[in-house]
């Protein structure tokens, strides 16, 4: 195999890689455990906390709980990404930001 199809080979991976990134992107994940149901992108990103409503909590104690939750989520996802971007960024190359 010469170096010419093996480039256009690489070409043709990292396109169907960037297509199938943007199609996850798109999507929407919901994690829930007993008192918490959260709903994020593709991207990593919360779009939204909901928290069960217990008796010992208060309506605007759960909103204020419930953002504050999005905001510390969203900050470890952020740190996770930076770290592979440090670990992997070297190995990955023509690949970046596919994580």
């Amino acid at each position: 195999m010469n170096l010419q199809s093996l480039m256009k080979q690489a070409q043709s991976m990292q396109k169907k890689m960037v297509e199938q990134k943007k199609e996850i992107e798109k999507k929407q994940y919901e994690g829930k455990s007993e008192l918490v149901k959260i709903v994020m992108n593709g991207k990593k990103e919360i779009i939204s906390v909901k928290i069960n409503k217990t008796s010992s909590i208060e309506d605007d104690e759960i909103e204020m709980l419930e953002d504050m939750v999005m905001i510390a989520v969203n900050d470890a996802i952020s740190k996770v990404n930076d770290d592979i971007q440090k670990t992997m960024g070297n190995h990955v190359g023509a690949f970046d930001n596919l994580f």
